[in-house]
């Protein structure tokens, strides 16, 4: 198909929203020219990047669901199109930790992280892309992570986020004859609140975990929100129409 110009406003969903990854990117798109709504588990806490977002210009709308569930997930994408009209970008960003070595993780932990970051993945992607084949033109982009590589005491979360490339994968070739593309983003140590939290349960200092973190990459320092959503941005444009099922690791080039 013709695809419009750059400058096409559409209407986007960007999940887990209310801070961090989440929340940059959201307001990058906003900066681009979308109508943003925000999905997390608690509506209020996206009030932030709710004005942000209107402050650029844009509508914005934010909707407290659990991406894990249905039901919610069906609601929630209703609430979006009666409020904003039909989405057609969606970023899939929710996710959670619960880290602990295979030995001492238990059932809940490992199905709390991969319905979150998993299924919640597959639930938005299949509620959203009936929009988008509508219009003939769609955009999906998944956070992975580079964890999905494997990372000690991650295997819930590892095992998502490779699954998440697989959804993304899959995606790709089941929606690309109507205009719509997949493609993910497997950030690596970026600095946010739930990357300190991390560093808190594991006994160690924010500024000790970003220094090995820095050790680890070849650009020499840890990657920031932004770095994220300029990623995502690109994945989102018209002009990317010839790329999909890409996995982009934006990690500062891990050593090793």
């Amino acid at each position: 198909m013709s695809e419009a110009g750059a400058s096409t406003t559409r209407v986007a969903i960007v999940t887990g929203a209310a801070r961090g990854i989440g929340a940059s990117i959201a307001l990058r798109l906003a900066a681009d020219g979308h109508d943003i709504a925000v999905i997390d588990l608690d509506a209020l806490a996206c009030s932030e990047t709710v004005r942000g977002i209107e402050a650029l210009g844009r509508r914005a709308l934010a909707v407290g669901a659990d991406v894990a569930d249905e039901t919610a997930v069906e609601q929630a994408v209703a609430d979006v199109t009666a409020a904003l009209g039909p989405p057609t970008i969606l970023v899939n960003n929710a996710g959670i930790l619960r880290d602990r070595t295979i030995g001492k993780m238990s059932l809940a932990d490992w199905d709390l992280v991969i319905n979150v970051n998993l299924r919640g993945a597959f639930l938005m992607s299949r509620a959203v892309q009936a929009h988008m084949r509508a219009a003939g033109w769609g955009r999906i982009v998944n956070l992975s992570s580079t964890a999905a590589l494997g990372n000690l005491g991650e295997a819930n979360y590892a095992a998502a986020k490779a699954g998440v490339q697989g959804l993304t994968k899959t995606l790709a070739i089941e929606l690309g004859r109507y205009g719509i593309t997949a493609n993910a983003v497997a950030p690596g140590f970026v600095e946010t609140a739930m990357t300190a939290e991390v560093a808190a349960r594991v006994g160690m200092t924010f500024e000790d975990m970003k220094q090995q973190a820095i050790a680890g990459t070849v650009v020499g320092r840890v990657g920031q929100p932004e770095d994220i959503a300029h990623a995502v941005s690109f994945f989102v444009d018209e002009r990317s129409g010839y790329v999909t099922g890409q996995v982009l690791y934006v990690a500062g080039g891990p050593r090793g």
